[in-house]
């Protein structure tokens, strides 16, 4: 039976007398564990499982706007017992009867404590106030005791307060970005938003948005993300030690919320820069029980170039070059009561670049006319979508039904026409020819899952779930159409048809405590995986711990297996929407993967965090694309193009943060190695993966100087990137049965003839790395309280000290009369400033 409570002076009153609870009798640890593993469906209808505790549970809110606070800290002072919110603001805590002191707290907000006698099952909906005056890192949503305590390792929550103060490249904020300045987690190419964690590659994390998988998170090919941050609540990044509940990626989970609305009164963000501008409308629809949340994003690079090309083309309208990206992140959430809830929210983006040119020329004295008209277009986007239904079964229990749609597709389309009349021998000849190119790749996912949470069972927080996925694949496809001027028709469609798979997994994991000092999270994650007749099956255990040596010092260790049933293909460093994504087939096995890991969490003081740990993780049954092949070789499958084998990663990470006072920020050092084995690749040797950065160094700063500015700055040092170049080259005569080596000096370029060919040689794969990279960027950012609400004005350059970072680097032997090798290298983003202005109202 439910407890209501009158709240006065921070003192509750109950209003109910209490009831009896049920008995169970106490079982060994083993057999509880594994009790209550088995038993977590049928405990989440049983309120009360134990008569030796209560239960005290309900929600954790923004009192501003009624949206939940996610992973907001429960305490009880009296037994050191203590929970967090979940994704969806609910929480419960099983406590004994008697004197309790509860408080609640969350970065950002005032923390409330509530002092009464337990004597019942109590519920608390808590509503916290924002205090604009505390000042907290960046990177950490949590307070210190709850990473301490916490049996979770490898995970960073990034609270969205922060995000604007930290400088990025053209001023537009990403917290993609933000995350690469983390241990363990490099960007791929310079200013591209890829997530490569502990040597994994982009395609082995787990995006989610809403609980919606994303498949391409990429705008402006690779430069920035797809997430809004005005749109997004919270971003937890699991590098590591993944629990049960998640899995179908090898190396981390990235798991992004959106905000709910405000449900108290209307309000809105604007902003413009220099590249793109954004709004954010949200509101009650019902207050108190329907909220809305509406944000939208576009560039104007094109509507930017136009002026321009018209005066370069002499205002022609038929010759013009553009290109532009959008998203709009909306959702509803509606309360039907205080035990039930339903959100729908929706993802929409897409980049899109055009050309298009017309010509004409005529003359009528010679009885001519000639007209060309040429079309090219790239598209790729992102739909999500999710319907989730949120009910509180009972005071200890938590249910969560979610429908889920994600679809990523990419198109390429080029047409051309070429229509001519001219008079040949006083008859008049006409040609009429037309050309067109279609490439389509896409994968979209129906899904239906169902996470159970359950606390009544006195020191477990148990969790399980179930979840179908239905996937459809089109690896791709082209479309050729060619129609000469003999009116001959040439219509052709190959490529990868659509291919259907499913997949489903099943889950249960339980948070533990072994004592006072050891705390544990142990599941399995059992999925499977239908695909051309072949169904593949995997059983993954996942553990975490953490043994508390004191208050402020704990040590934790983890071991995960884990299975990837998607691949991705792709023969780019950027991640250009060219890049393909594939299931496993009856020929094409699942990647595979094990990492272990240890590390410490100390607390240094109230002001200052030390985190270090080591990991060695071990990939099987990994897939890339054989030396020269590419999805542009469309007449064979994908499956002919492909390598399988395997790599591996270690290193060590440390991050030293200052998480208090005026001047806040932290310093993240990662020494890793990662490399890659393939039987076809490279004769067979191990070759360092592409982004095998053996040192990767970040310094970030913010200062708040009073209320109105703060400062920033990011100062990052890494090893570059590892790419292939070739060691020598050899000169091929024709109608001879050898080659010579051309070497230094041999041969005169003048002394070849088009009889002889010149052949690279390499090796093996990734044997060059590139020169060190590193940057400085700065910035400041103006406050101003108005009556309306706040304007910020934010100005500062992304590489202040212009250094020239190689983009990439190529040998030429042109202008070398010694036939010398000259290493030339591409600078990309070199001194860049930036402004941006926004406001909230």
């Amino acid at each position: 039976m439910r407890l209501s409570f009158l709240i006065l002076n921070n003192k509750l009153l109950p209003k109910e007398l209490p009831v009896s609870n049920k008995h169970l009798k106490k079982l060994s640890f083993s057999k509880q564990f594994c009790f209550c593993l088995v038993l977590l469906v049928f405990g989440l209808f049983s309120p009360h499982a134990s008569c030796q505790n209560l239960t005290v549970s309900g929600t954790v809110t923004d009192n501003s706007t009624g949206e939940s606070l996610i992973l907001a800290t429960v305490y009880d002072e009296k037994t050191e017992k203590w929970t967090t919110s979940n994704k969806y603001g609910y929480f419960s805590l099983r406590l004994p009867p008697g004197e309790k002191r509860i408080s609640f707290s969350y970065v950002g907000y005032k923390t409330e404590i509530f002092e009464f006698n337990l004597l019942i099952d109590t519920i608390l909906n808590v509503k916290l106030n924002p205090d604009a005056n505390i000042e907290e890192v960046v990177i950490q949503a949590n307070p210190p005791s709850q990473r301490i305590l916490s049996s979770q390792m490898s995970t960073l929550e990034l609270p969205m307060q922060k995000v604007n103060s930290v400088p990025f490249l053209l001023g537009e904020t990403d917290v993609i970005k933000l995350l690469q300045l983390m241990p363990g987690v490099t960007s791929g190419m310079e200013g591209s938003s890829g997530l490569y964690v502990r040597g994994g590659g982009p395609d082995q994390n787990l995006i989610l948005l809403d609980g919606v998988p994303v498949y391409n998170a990429n705008h402006l090919f690779g430069f920035y993300s797809i997430f809004n941050s005005d749109a997004i609540q919270s971003v937890t990044l699991i590098k590591g030690g993944l629990p049960a509940r998640y899995g179908g990626r090898l190396s981390s989970v990235l798991d992004i919320r959106m905000k709910e609305g405000n449900m108290k009164e209307f309000k809105g963000t604007a902003s413009i820069g220099i590249i793109s501008s954004k709004l954010t409308l949200e509101g009650p629809l019902i207050k108190d029980k329907t909220s809305f949340i509406i944000s939208g994003r576009r560039t104007y690079l094109d509507a930017l170039s136009y002026p321009v090309q018209m005066l370069m083309n002499k205002n022609d309208e038929n010759n013009l070059t553009g290109y532009y990206f959008y998203d709009v992140n909306a959702k509803i959430n509606h309360k039907f009561s205080e035990n039930s809830r339903l959100f729908i929210s929706v993802y929409t983006g897409s980049d899109k670049y055009f050309k298009k040119s017309k010509y004409e020329l005529s003359d009528t004295a010679f009885h001519f006319y000639h007209k060309t008209k040429s079309v090219d277009e790239l598209e790729w986007g992102n739909l999500t979508a999710a319907i989730r239904w949120n009910y509180l079964i009972n005071n200890s229990s938590f249910s969560n039904l979610t429908l889920i749609y994600s679809r990523y597709s990419y198109r390429t389309n080029v047409e051309n026409s070429d229509y001519s009349e001219r008079v040949i021998k006083g008859e008049l000849v006409k040609s009429d020819e037309d050309y067109r190119n279609r490439y389509t790749s896409s994968v979209k996912d129906y899904g239906l899952k169902w996470d159970l949470e359950n606390t009544s069972f006195t020191g477990h927080y148990l969790r399980g779930g179930i979840c179908n996925t239905v996937h459809y694949f089109t690896p791709g496809l082209t479309i050729f159409w060619d129609r000469g001027s003999t009116s001959s028709m040439i219509d052709t469609t190959f490529g990868n048809r659509e291919l259907f798979t499913d997949e489903f997994y099943v889950y249960a994991e339980d948070d533990f405590d072994l004592g006072s000092r050891l705390k544990v999270n142990a599941g399995i994650h059992y999925s499977g995986f239908y695909t051309a007749g072949k169904l593949y099956q995997s059983f993954e255990p996942r553990f975490s711990g953490r043994f508390l040596v004191n208050e402020n010092f704990s040590v934790k260790a983890s071991y995960t297996r884990l299975t990837q049933y998607d691949h991705l293909l792709s023969n780019s460093s950027i991640g250009l929407p060219t890049d393909m994504w594939v299931p496993s087939t009856n020929i094409v096995g699942p990647q595979k993967s094990w990492q272990i890991s240890s590390g410490i969490e100390y607390n240094i003081g109230d002001k200052f965090e030390l985190t270090s740990e080591i990991f060695y993780k071990g990939m099987t049954d990994l897939v890339a694309y054989g030396d020269g092949a590419s999805y542009f070789s469309s007449f064979t499958s994908w499956e002919e193009k492909v390598e399988t084998g395997s790599g591996k990663s270690y290193g060590f990470e440390v991050m030293f943060q200052k998480t208090r006072g005026k001047l806040t920020g932290w310093v993240g050092y990662t020494l890793a190695r990662s490399t890659r084995k393939f039987a076809s690749i490279s004769f067979g040797r191990e070759f360092p993966y592409t982004y095998d950065r053996r040192h990767d160094l970040s310094v970030v700063m913010n200062y708040r100087l009073n209320d109105k500015i703060d400062l920033s700055g990011t100062w990052v040092l890494a090893s570059g990137n590892m790419i292939t170049l070739s060691q020598e080259k050899y000169m091929c005569m024709q109608g001879l049965n050898s080659m010579w080596l051309l070497r230094t000096g041999y041969f005169k370029r003048d002394e070849m003839t088009n009889d002889i060919g010149i052949v690279e040689h390499f090796d093996q794969r990734n044997n060059f790395r590139m020169p060190a990279y590193h940057r400085l960027d700065a910035g400041v950012n103006f406050r101003k309280t108005k009556k309306w609400g706040e304007r910020i004005l934010s100005i500062g350059a992304y590489n202040v000290y212009n250094r020239l970072n190689a983009f990439y680097v190529y040998y030429t032997y042109e202008d070398n009369p010694a036939q010398e090798k000259v290493l030339y290298k591409v600078t990309l983003f070199p001194f860049i400033p930036y402004i941006r202005y926004s406001i909230t109202f």
